[in-house]
């Protein structure tokens, strides 16, 4: 479909009235429809009283022993930086002192701010750089703040509303990547610059250290602090989502170049060595590392080009790094077994990496939270779907875990069980999943059954506890289904490799097994069946709908990506090439018509009832594509729901009531198209 040819091209318009008069429309009538249903306002209450929970875990970061959280409630809709002390964290009611109010500085500046992040300077933590979002959308503005006075600092650094990227260097100076004028952008939308700026100098004096071409990706850098050994500073520019080439700033600002592949992450830095982590093969020397691998590699190594590599893990066909934590004297590695979580440690040693396992449990997954300077304190949570989140702390290398906090349970577990189950793909693979069900669920085809996935950018779905599903859905008479397809990060490198660009439609046809499965064994029926997702989850459950508009009585499709031939115009979509395909080669461009939702929608189809959600705020993936695709169908007459919040942006960073009514809208509607309905 051309542009000329895509009646809804209009609704691409963010200013314009025609399309503000639409979406005004399309609220009222979801609104109309949801909100006024008599559970609407039950099930809001009941998770916004959840998310106010003053039971909840208030997670933080450490700085020299001050724990540091961001909290939101009824008095503080827009949110609190607050601190306290690890004895006061410890006890019943911490005495936690606010050191910045967002909602005070939003009505004194008469800005829509929210926060985005806090960067605490590590060897002077009071100082830090506050990012402040306007309703949640991802280009920021970033200003110095002192937490110990409780104000700006006067002349201290601030840089202008964009999707820049800033960290510290020293305390006098940043790391600037600027995007707030379009010649520093790339095509994505991205930084495409580096620059050096001190403290009290204007931006003219700035020194520039990196240009990429404005059809590269993104810039960033950072600097890495050693135990011992000197700061090394990382420029990262970025050609595509997924190949980079990493450079060495020098004293003199001259870039010395890396020679790590193109598709390989540095993940961390110890011992005066990089912690690197590959996505594709790598030849060093006379040995071909797996894709998959973590290594160390030695600064001198690098430099010299020549030297030695270890290898610290070669994970198996079903397993993947999921995340990595450096403390002052060891690597933990967050593995994946099978989708559920080791803790794996390393420890440098004259004679190599020494490797032991830290005591976990067995089902479940973990998460780091923080790590403290200087030390081997680690902090991480663990939950599974029937397993209220605990934060616990752990001193390496053979401490006892410490229980800091327990979430508290939100539905009585006794009566559902979590399970791994299987489906055989088109092709043969074997992809699992995950069911939370009641243990006496009959399989006769009638449980209402909502299936989530989301199947890209090498993101894996991880058992997390159904705190608000459990008594909202479960309770309900409900089963919560979570696919590990395709796409995502479950199985590492190659399991995402596998439904990349033109082999997009992998990762939908494994959703649709899943799918097919839950009807074979008798869980649900495709009456009874729902399926969910946002951003690459929205495009996954639109492909699925118009490939398999049968098997589904339900879709909820948030912040999606829909019209394929047409992404890379809109937004950040430029960005995902690596991930879908260019619409603007003739092979990839065709490859995307096949599946593009947006495109494949036909009339005299029998699309399933379809609930789209969006932000005005989101400026990662447009609000266009819901807005379009709700329209072309509603102009099919089928039935699509549409709404769009006027903030929160694509990670819906926003006040707790706007999520708990985004929350109990879908589950209303959940509700009335497979529970209502007979």
């Amino acid at each position: 479909m051309s542009d000329t040819q895509d009646p809804y091209l209009w609704l691409e318009d963010l200013e314009g009235e025609e399309a503000a008069a639409w979406v005004a429309g399309q609220n009222a009538r979801t609104q109309a429809r949801l909100d006024a249903d008599p559970r609407f306002a039950g099930v809001a209450g009941a998770v916004l009283a959840n998310l106010r929970d003053t039971r909840q875990i208030p997670f933080f970061t450490e700085y020299q022993g001050w724990l540091y959280n961001f909290h939101q409630d009824a008095e503080h809709p827009r949110g609190v930086y607050r601190r306290t002390t690890l004895d006061g964290y410890r006890g019943t009611a911490p005495d936690w002192q606010t050191v910045l109010d967002i909602d005070t500085l939003a009505a004194a500046e008469g800005e829509d701010w929210y926060l985005d992040g806090v960067s605490h300077y590590t060897l002077s933590p009071e100082h830090c750089l506050v990012h402040l979002t306007r309703g949640g959308q991802d280009a920021t503005v970033s200003r110095e703040y002192h937490l110990g006075r409780r104000e700006f600092v006067d002349g201290g650094f601030a840089f202008p509303e964009g999707k820049n990227h800033v960290t510290w260097r020293t305390l006098d100076e940043a790391f600037v990547c600027p995007a707030w004028h379009d010649e520093q952008l790339t095509r994505a939308g991205y930084p495409r610059e580096v620059w050096l700026a001190r403290r009290g100098e204007p931006w003219s004096m700035a020194r520039r250290v990196l240009q990429l071409p404005e059809d590269a990706m993104m810039a960033i850098a950072w600097r890495f602090l050693g135990d011992g050994v000197k700061p090394v500073d990382i420029v990262e520019a970025s050609d595509g989502f997924y190949s980079k080439q990493y450079f060495i700033l020098n004293n003199d600002d001259a870039l010395s170049p890396l020679p790590l592949p193109a598709k390989a992450d540095i993940e961390g830095y110890l011992n005066d060595a990089f912690i690197v982590r590959l996505a594709e093969p790598w030849r060093w020397a006379d040995t071909e590392h797996a894709a998959g691998s973590l290594l160390a590699v030695p600064r001198a190594t690098l430099v010299a080009g020549a030297g030695p590599i270890e290898v610290l893990l070669a994970p198996t066909s079903r397993q993947s790094v999921s995340g990595i934590e450096t403390t002052r004297r060891f690597v933990v590695v967050n593995l994946l077994d099978n989708v559920q979580s080791r803790l794996v440690a390393f420890e440098p040693l004259d004679t190599g990496w020494r490797r032991f396992e830290l005591p976990t449990p067995e089902t479940g997954v973990i998460e780091f939270v923080d790590q403290p300077w200087q030390t081997d304190i680690l902090s991480y949570s663990f939950s599974d779907y029937l397993t209220p989140a605990g934060l616990y702390r752990v001193e390496l290398p053979g401490g006892e875990p410490e229980c800091l906090r327990a979430q508290p349970a939100a539905f009585d577990a006794g009566s559902y069980v979590a399970e791994q189950w299987q489906a055989n793909a088109p092709d043969g693979e074997a992809i699992p999943y995950f069911v939370v069900r009641r243990r006496d669920a009959p399989f006769d085809g009638s449980t209402p059954t909502l299936l989530y996935g989301y199947g890209g950018f090498e993101v894996p779905m991880l058992p997390h506890y159904v705190d608000n599903f459990g008594p909202h859905w479960l309770e309900k008479g409900g089963a919560f289904v979570v696919a590990c397809i395709r796409g995502g990060g479950e199985f590492g490198p190659a399991w995402h490799q596998a439904a990349q660009r033109a082999n997009k439609p992998v990762s939908f046809a494994d959703f649709i097994a899943v799918a097919e499965d839950l009807v074979a064994r008798g869980l649900t029926s495709s009456n009874k069946l729902a399926i969910e997702g946002g951003s690459n989850g929205g495009l996954l459950v639109g492909a699925a709908m118009v490939m398999r508009p049968d098997l589904f009585g339900a879709v909820v499709c948030e912040v999606p990506l829909l019209d394929m031939l047409r992404y890379t115009e809109l937004h950040a979509g430029a960005s995902w090439i690596d991930e879908y395909g260019d619409p603007e080669d003739e092979l990839e461009a065709e490859a995307l018509a096949a599946y593009s939702p947006y495109q494949r929608v036909e009339n005299g189809v029998a699309y399933p009832s379809v609930f789209f959600t969006t932000s005005a705020r989101d400026d990662r993936v447009h609000p266009a594509h819901a807005r379009k695709m709700a329209a072309k169908l509603q102009g099919l007459g089928r039935d699509a729901l549409f709404f769009e919040t006027g903030g929160g942006g694509h990670s819906g960073n926003t006040d707790q009531a706007q999520t708990a009514d985004e929350l109990a809208r879908v589950l209303v509607y959940l509700y009335q198209r497979l529970i209502d309905a007979e």
